[in-house]
């Protein structure tokens, strides 16, 4: 049951790739306007973590999951008015939907630790993942089938459907969490001590990592239907373009498997910069190329995105003992940089362009290098 809230979370996260080009169009908006979607959906996360973790430690994480699901099932309602009364109701609605996700995280990547034994709950956790990021492949079709394809209907109500159907799914779900007898684990309070940031610098340049690994990847996916339809490099409809986004999150998929099997043999943070200059080179050639090499580029980049934020994730808590809970929520809350860095790309897109735009993602990949190499050899040093 908690493993369907990580594939229905990723599968509702997908969609806005779907939902940008679809409003652009309806409401002709500038890149940047387009890209509050974003803004609204990711700065639910920076302000309503730590507001999300005391209500889950009030009332458990199983009540904290039905809570998460109402709210988002309201948020998918609030599409049906938002279809009549504008584009402004839709970002209220876009900011409630994430809110009651970001309170399904705050509850369930926790509770699927605890749900068994303490020796295999990494393995719960990377399956549970590994159904997020089906969620992510599914989501692209499922909105370029529904809301952009030639049968849908026209305009903004083509949204109605799909998220009605989503709310009552959602709806559904939270009465089943809520009659279902489930474990009852009592949420643990944070260790009350402050964390003092300056002790810990690993901890504030894994913090940024995470900020600009991202925006970076939530910006890059939210262009590529504008990418794809340039006709210099595939000329494709927003609809077929739409398509292609599940390959671009679908590597993550593909990667975050794999990865798990390399890095039992190469170290975490040579794994990262790997990664990250992979991934800084094929944007790089998405940039200045054209045709089906840039398309494919710009794709790819998704399999460099795939361990990013497990690995910023645990080597940024790295032996902080006492401070972990705090740490962790720290590095939620930096989840915010899918709201800034789509923005600053719109800024971008309207001033020179789509394709030359993606040289700020090309950017935020650098930091995350260097991260990776300076602290490449924290877990042999703490073995030693």
């Amino acid at each position: 049951m908690v493993t369907m809230l990580f594939f229905m979370w990723g599968l509702i996260t997908a969609l806005n790739d779907v939902l940008i080009p679809h409003l652009r169009a309806v409401y002709t908006l500038s890149y940047v306007q387009a890209m509050l979607v974003q803004s609204c959906f990711f700065g639910a996360y920076f302000l309503v973590s730590l507001p999300a973790g005391a209500l889950v430690r009030r009332i458990g994480y199983q009540r904290g999951v039905v809570a998460g699901l109402a709210t988002a099932g309201v948020g998918c309602l609030m599409f049906y008015p938002a279809a009549q009364a504008g584009f402004g109701l839709f970002l209220a609605a876009l900011f409630v939907l994430a809110s009651g996700i970001t309170m399904l995280q705050v509850a369930a990547n926790p509770y699927v630790t605890i749900l068994g034994p303490a020796a295999t709950a990494s393995g719960r956790l990377t399956l549970t993942q590994g159904f997020n990021s089906l969620g992510t492949t599914v989501g692209p079709l499922v909105g370029a089938w529904l809301i952009l394809s030639d049968g849908a209907a026209d305009g903004a109500h083509a949204v109605q459907g799909p998220y009605l159907m989503l709310a009552f799914t959602l709806l559904a779900l939270s009465m089943g969490f809520a009659l279902a007898r489930l474990p009852q684990v009592a949420a643990t309070a944070d260790d009350r001590t402050p964390l003092v940031l300056r002790q810990h610098p690993r901890l504030v340049f894994a913090v940024l990592a995470i900020f600009l690994y991202v925006g970076a990847e939530v910006a890059i996916g939210s262009f590529i239907v504008n990418f794809l339809t340039e006709r210099h490099i595939a000329g494709l409809s927003v609809a077929n373009a739409a398509h292609y986004v599940s390959l671009y999150w679908g590597g993550a998929m593909v990667g975050r498997f794999v990865g798990a099997l390399v890095m039992r043999r190469v170290s975490a943070g040579k794994a990262l910069a790997f990664s990250a200059a992979l991934a800084v080179v094929l944007i790089l050639v998405a940039v200045f190329g054209s045709g089906s090499v840039a398309m494919w580029a710009v794709l790819a980049v998704g399999l460099c995105n795939a361990i990013m934020f497990p690995t910023i994730f645990s080597m940024g808590l790295h032996q902080l003992g006492a401070g972990t809970g705090q740490a962790a929520g720290l590095l939620c809350m930096a989840i915010v940089g899918g709201a800034v860095v789509p923005v600053g790309q719109g800024v971008l897109a309207d001033l020179v362009g789509v394709q030359a735009s993606f040289l700020l993602p090309a950017a935020c990949y650098l930091p995350i290098l260097w991260f990776g190499i300076k602290y490449a050899g924290i877990y042999r040093q703490a073995a030693a």
